[in-house]
């Protein structure tokens, strides 16, 4: 068994001695798709207690010390931390009852313990993950990600630099990820429906996403610009009002360095 899966497991054994608690969850690759744990995951999960009782689950760590103890812990969120233990497990945990869970978006979930008259279908009780929207659509996805790079750009001329990366290679390129999603929707890798820039490198191979020339970091977002632009160009229409423009900045930018 994994460490961190044996973790959860000892982490269980003393919850259940303790009359408040009702259930704890794996998340990520502690939960359904604990297959993909490696030498450098985290571990992921929900705590799921009695009415009243995540404030005192919260601001104490004396729980999550039982099976280890915590090197290290903060408060990164009103429900929940993060913690290294003492071993080196690294873990980001949130506390609920089971009201606030039927409420929050998650999948993936999977039921480590939980009492034996605890609610039913506890790891399904979330909301949606990805709410329905009318803009998941390739005309906006290739819009935002043309308007991305012409707003990058021109914050790159004006020295604003870091602002320029993020426009150009981290705002257009998430925008390229969820072209590639609609374009290509049985690629072969687990999608996380709250961060789409997980496991992109084993679906797809460099020739379909190069990610080295879209992000290729804080001096090169012309060349960054470029990449981008073309890999947009060469699989979608481009509208020629907004990508004449983007040229136009490139062959500027080109100029000025």
């Amino acid at each position: 068994m994994h460490p961190m899966l044996r973790r959860l497991d000892d982490l269980a054994t003393h919850l259940a001695t303790r009359p408040d608690t009702v259930a704890l969850l794996g998340l990520g690759s502690a939960g359904a798709d604990h297959d993909r744990l490696d030498d450098h995951s985290d571990l992921d999960f929900f705590l799921v207690v009695a009415d009243g009782a995540v404030g005192r689950y919260v601001d104490s760590t004396d729980w999550l010390a039982a099976p280890c103890p915590v090197a290290y812990s903060f408060a990164n969120e009103r429900n929940g931390r993060k913690a290294r233990y003492a071993d080196g497990i690294f873990v980001e945990y949130a506390v609920f009852t089971v009201a606030e869970l039927a409420r929050l978006p998650f999948t993936g979930a999977r039921v480590v313990w939980q009492r034996p008259d605890a609610p039913a279908g506890l790891a399904g009780s979330g909301a949606p993950a990805r709410p329905a929207t009318p803009y998941d659509t390739v005309e906006f996805h290739l819009n935002e990600a043309l308007t991305n790079l012409y707003v990058g750009l021109h914050r790159e001329l004006r020295g604003e630099r870091l602002t320029a990366a993020r426009f150009i290679q981290s705002y257009a390129v998430d925008r390229v990820l969820a072209l590639l999603r609609l374009a290509e929707p049985s690629a072969a890798h687990r999608r996380d429906p709250f961060d789409p820039s997980r496991r992109v490198e084993q679906a797809y191979p460099p020739e379909v996403l190069p990610l080295a020339a879209m992000v290729p970091g804080y001096r090169h977002n012309r060349a960054a610009a470029r990449a981008t632009l073309d890999w947009l160009a060469a699989r979608f229409p481009v509208d020629p009002a907004i990508g004449e423009p983007v040229r136009a900045l490139l062959a500027e930018a080109g100029r000025v360095s």
